[in-house]
């Protein structure tokens, strides 16, 4: 789509899909949240506001789900069984809660989604390069001496292929928002004076 980045895992799939840039223009319609970096999973039945939360799903064709970040990692999901698909926001506490997990087992829940049906895709984020952090975060993932450098993009693979999705059917973009300043926000970078990018996932019906 014209404005965003794409990847190739969803191309055999009737998918229209998106990772926000700065500049990009959204489309109309979205189903969005207000994200508080949690690992609760909402189900969207229309667009507009679907209230307070950090994973998004629908089983409904034509419905784009959608959320923000700058720095966060985006990740799309799309059942190529169901045709259910997600828009999860995973900063480190998301990724520390797996909400990454809790969305593949709601979706299982709400529309029988196995993880082998699963294509996923990760966009752009912060880079193990630039995403130093203090040991109370560093101990959530299991490391314990101190300062370290996390490499979110990264765990949430590791946590979809533990659920079973095949690494073959995951694509990562591997973009740092932090360093890329002139595509995409960074809160790192701005602090509160950062936008946001929006991603965003729909099935779309054969015209």
């Amino acid at each position: 789509m014209d404005g965003f980045l794409t990847v190739g895992v969803f191309a055999s799939m009737p998918v229209e899909h998106g990772f926000g840039l700065k500049s990009s223009v959204l489309p109309p319609d979205l189903a969005g949240l207000r994200q508080i970096h949690s690992d609760r999973i909402l189900v969207a039945q229309e667009t507009g506001n679907c209230g307070d939360g950090d994973a998004l799903i629908t089983g409904r064709p034509e419905l784009a789900v959608s959320i923000r970040t700058a720095d966060c990692y985006p990740i799309l999901l799309a059942d190529a069984r169901t045709g259910a698909v997600a828009a999860v926001h995973s900063g480190w506490r998301g990724t520390a809660a797996r909400i990454v997990l809790r969305t593949l087992e709601r979706m299982n829940h709400e529309f029988g989604t196995e993880p082998g049906d699963i294509r996923a895709a990760i966009g752009p984020g912060i880079g193990a390069c630039c995403y130093e952090v203090g040991r109370d975060v560093a101990l959530q993932f299991g490391i314990d001496g101190g300062r370290a450098h996390l490499d979110l993009a990264q765990e949430n693979r590791r946590q979809m292929e533990r659920a079973g999705i095949r690494p073959q059917n995951i694509e990562a973009l591997g973009i740092c928002t932090f360093c890329d300043a002139e595509r995409f926000f960074s809160y790192r970078r701005e602090k509160e004076k950062a936008g946001r990018m929006t991603s965003f996932i729909r099935i779309v019906r054969p015209r």
